[in-house]
């Protein structure tokens, strides 16, 4: 699994990339969802289809928006004794 920024869309594990931008967004491990979405495909296979491109539009839209806004953690700059800079990711 590639750990750098590469673009959902363009990667070869993800179809649209919904599920780990949603999950990235609010926080939860997008497997969860994936199993979900999985589970209500073999009763709800059309809604399940429709609500996942639904949600594959409003992230597409939500980044090309804000592309940096979910991407991108608020960090701090810690300068100690020395005047040494290190940066220091805030807690979700």
């Amino acid at each position: 699994m590639s750990t750098g920024n590469t673009n959902l869309l363009l990667r070869n594990d993800t179809v649209l990339g919904v599920c780990e931008a949603i999950g990235n967004d609010f926080g939860f491990h997008p497997n969860w969802l994936r199993l979900t979405l999985a589970s209500l495909f073999y009763f709800f296979p059309a809604g399940v289809i429709g609500t996942y491109l639904g949600l594959g539009i409003v992230v597409a839209f939500t980044r090309w928006v804000a592309p940096d806004g979910a991407e991108t953690a608020d960090k701090q700059v810690i300068i100690d004794a020395q005047g040494d800079e290190e940066p220091l990711a805030i807690a979700a």
